[in-house]
């Protein structure tokens, strides 16, 4: 078996380099390098050839050209054991580099910065890195190619004690190059895409999906289903409590995140969710009595759900939480006192919340099968009281205004078709997924029974507009005084003549928040 005698390194990312440089000199390795690289082994006392050196050819234009150079590409890529390309080798003066170690300019890392400047953007933009990779990756029968230093510990073992790495780890390592490759020309696809746009969103041409593996899951929505979650879920949320995440707790608490993360500005509020639907949110003066409120409107879908909360989880809020099963609860930050009730129970995932949602990217991605993805820009308008259009006679009373306002934000969360009805600082009843708005009424109405809420003086909220005048009369039989809507329908003013008849207050927001 062949022993890997030379290792070109050249690395932005500098964490465990010396380390690794030094076993490799000790298992007889040289060592080629460039730049900074080169430098900071330097530094440490180890023998480096600068790439200059070994090229013939010295770097030039800041360092944009150092490492396109046929001695480079060619050591990389010739076959070995194949006579023609041995030959061309041996004419050209072509050394064989055998182990490659690169990381990439942190490009993106810098777009993440606030009001980056384009020109540092492209300055990041690394050339000689992800072709080195690419050559070496290609290669791979007979080169080893190392682009994430966790790898370093592994490499420099089997360097150690076989004096190469197997076939099925250059396998294994090829294959995360192109992923991260892949990954990076997308950061940067995406990021010149809305740099060009000129404020614009603009879809990008060809959609390139890669993530990093975040943390396996036991399982997917069922047993039988294998999963895994990808991406930068963990620059998000921090698990403070209680067992792994599954496949299922990630959905409705990305749900929930999303849900308060309208309320961030508001005085204490608190949401429960289940199936990723929202089945009560209160506010009040402290997280406890916001509490009374959310679980007042259900008390019984909450068993296993989830609950999320806008400002610091305090010991009274936890004490009445821990009264009842939940799966998870999320918070900005929980005091030491919330902590000492809440991780009594092994099983009750608590997470922090560590950067809000809607930093995220402004993106839905959706699998749909048939080897298919739908995109679209995620639906983060945020409706104010300016934007409403009155369209019957009488107007909403403050206390109307302030309830449509809360409560077309809670459903904006719910599964179409939609329906809430909500006080100004709580909600009542909800009815969500129903196949016509009618019964997603008649089932929000059910449950504010169940909860023996009373919905006289309420406002109902419909994610998408009433088609008939039907639903809203539903709403004003149960006690509905306002209505809060999209408009849009061809039956608009049947339904306004309804509202007209009954004393109701109707606003149009001109906009409907679909969830499916």
């Amino acid at each position: 078996m062949a022993k890997i005698s030379r290792a070109l390194l050249s690395v932005s990312d500098k964490t465990g380099l010396v380390p690794f440089a030094q076993s490799l000199l000790a298992a007889g390795v040289e060592l080629i390098s460039t730049g900074g690289t080169a430098k900071a082994l330097r530094d440490a006392g180890l023998a480096v050839q600068d790439i200059s050196a070994h090229t013939g050819f010295p770097e030039m234009m800041d360092g944009r050209v150092k490492t396109l150079h046929p001695k480079i590409h060619g050591g990389l890529l010739y076959i070995r054991g194949n006579a023609a390309h041995e030959a061309a080798a041996r004419e050209h003066g072509i050394p064989p580099i055998d182990l490659v170690v690169v990381n990439l300019y942190p490009f993106e890392q810098t777009v993440a910065k606030p009001d980056v400047a384009l020109h540092d953007a492209i300055e990041n933009i690394d050339i000689g890195g992800p072709s080195m990779l690419r050559s070496a990756a290609k290669n791979h029968e007979s080169v080893t190619v190392v682009v994430d230093p966790a790898d370093y510990a592994l490499v420099a073992e089997q360097i150690k004690t076989a004096g190469d790495t197997t076939l099925e780890q250059r396998r294994t390592l090829a294959a995360k190059v192109f992923a991260r490759t892949a990954a990076y020309d997308g950061a940067i696809a995406a990021h010149l895409l809305k740099e060009f746009a000129g404020g614009k969103h603009a879809l990008p041409g060809a959609l390139v999906v890669a993530a990093p593996l975040a943390q396996p899951l036991r399982y997917g929505e069922n047993p039988h289903q294998a999963a895994a979650l990808y991406g930068k879920f963990h620059e998000f949320f921090q698990q403070l409590h209680g067992k792994e995440l599954s496949y299922n707790n990630i959905l409705d608490l990305t749900a929930a995140a999303n849900l308060v993360a309208e309320f961030a500005a508001d005085g204490p509020t608190l949401a429960i969710l289940k199936h990723t639907n929202p089945c009560g949110m209160g506010q009040g003066a402290t997280l406890r009595e916001a509490w009374e409120k959310a679980y007042a409107t259900d008390k019984q879908a909450p068993f296993g759900g989830i609950i999320v909360v806008n400002s610091p989880l305090d010991g009274a809020c936890a004490e009445a939480i821990a009264e009842i099963f939940s799966e998870v609860i999320i918070a900005p930050e929980f005091t030491a006192e919330a902590l000492g009730v809440l991780q009594k129970k092994k099983n009750l995932r608590l997470l922090k919340i560590l950067k809000s949602p809607l930093a995220a990217r402004p993106w839905d991605i959706r699998s749909v099968g048939a080897d298919s993805f739908l995109v679209q820009e995620r639906d983060l308008r945020i409706t104010s009281a300016v934007d409403l259009k009155i369209v019957t006679r009488r107007k909403p009373s403050p206390e109307e205004f302030q309830a449509m306002l809360f409560g077309w934000r809670v459903v904006k969360h719910v599964k179409s078709n939609a329906i809430v009805y909500a006080a100004a600082d709580r909600t009542l009843g909800i009815g969500a997924g129903q196949m016509s708005r009618v019964d997603s009424s008649r089932i929000a109405v059910w449950k504010a029974g169940e909860a023996k809420l009373a919905l006289h003086g309420s406002v109902v909220c419909s994610d998408a507009f009433f088609p008939f005048p039907d639903g809203l009369i539903a709403a004003a039989e149960a006690g509905a005084t306002g209505a809060i809507q999209p408009g849009g329908s061809v039956r608009d003013a049947e339904v306004i003549a309804a509202a007209d008849e009954r004393n109701m207050a109707m606003v149009f927001t001109g906009l409907r928040h679909f969830r499916h």
